[in-house]
This record gives C-alpha cells, structure tokens and sequence, in this order.
C-alpha cells in the first residue's frame, strides 16, 4: 500500500472519487493529508468526512514567501508521501516542492493536453477554448507536474467528443465523468510502474 497526499482548491470532487476508490479497496493507497489555498472549499469537507488532516495553506496564513513554501514542504516531508495527487489545485507549485518530489506529483487537466494548456487555460477557460475552436474531441489528461505548467509527461488521456450545441458547462460535466474514472486508475498504474 502506498501513500499519497492531495492539493485542491475546489469542490473537490476528483479529490473525492479518489478517496471513494481507496475506501472501496480498488485504490490500495492511504491518504495521508489534504492540503488546501481555499479553506472554505468542497475538498476541504470531503476530507473532514473521511477523518483525512487538512492544511489550509495559503498566500492568506503565509504572506511570506519563504514561510509559504516551507510550509508546504514541511507537511510534505512530515507525512513521507509516495505521490502527491493535485486535484483541481488553482495555483502554480513552488518550484522547491516540484524539486522535492521529482517525478511522483500528478496532475489532471480537462484537455488533451498539450492543447488548451498553460497559462489562463483552467476550469470553464478550457471548455470555452474547445468550443471556440470548433474541435471535434476534447478529454482529460493525467500528467506528471515539471516547472513548466501542464507541459510534464503525459500519462494518460481519454477522449470525448465535443457535440452540436455543447456549451462550455456540457462539455466540462462530461469530461469531469471521465476524469474521474481516469485518475485512479493512472495513479495505480503508475504506482505500479515507478514501484511504490
């Protein structure tokens, strides 16, 4: 059984089909902290409901840079985490932690990736962007976090076809259905590979 810490922002709802899978046996992972920069996120009650410790760490409780980024490092290194799973976490990492944690922090992103990546490109911006550009497919990516955003290896993806008269909201819940099959099985998978 390996372990794994989560970042998230938001509702947290990939955060949550994740801690699902592990309390149904599919995942054998153990989830070791949330950490949070939203303290009045979705993700935040999930965790308590679970009995998961959450840290709400942000630009609010550290408005030093320095102590931010320690203390984000101290959690990290506290808890000896296998992966660090970021589930809809709206803020770019520190470059010491991404350093920390080489290759074992994992990323989910609703495009097909490298498309529709980067800068700007988060929640709604990114269905707006497919549709905009009339593609014909769009989905979730599961990749590696490097100190470039969205830009680390990718891991794996499912498509989804963009339909007639989707709007940014359609398209992102059925790409939000899909994201949360992916993720679990991608973390497993690359448990598995990078041995943890």
């Amino acid at each position: 059984m390996f372990k794994i810490g989560v970042m998230a922002s938001g509702g947290g709802s990939n955060f949550k089909a994740i801690i699902d899978r592990i309390g149904e046996g599919d995942l054998e992972a153990q989830c070791k902290f949330l950490i949070t920069n939203n303290g009045g996120c979705g993700a935040v009650g999930h965790a308590e409901s679970y009995g998961i410790p959450v840290y709400h760490i942000s630009g609010k409780t550290h408005p030093d840079t320095a102590a931010y980024e320690a203390a984000l490092l101290e959690v990290i290194d506290r808890y000896d985490i296998d992966l660090l799973i970021l589930a809809g976490y709206m803020k770019a990492l520190p470059v010491s932690l991404i350093k920390r944690l080489p290759d074992r922090i994992l990323n989910i992103h609703p495009s097909l990736l490298p498309k529709y990546g980067g800068k700007g490109f988060w929640g709604i911006h990114v269905h707006e962007a497919v549709i905009a550009a009339n593609e014909k497919e769009s989905g979730p990516t599961v990749h590696l976090v490097s100190e470039e955003i969205d830009q680390g290896r990718i891991l794996a993806q499912t498509r989804v076809p963009v339909e007639d008269g989707d709007t940014p909201e359609t398209l992102a819940a059925r790409v939000l259905v899909q994201e949360h099959a992916l993720y679990w099985k991608t973390i497993k998978e690359y448990a598995a590979q990078i041995g943890v």
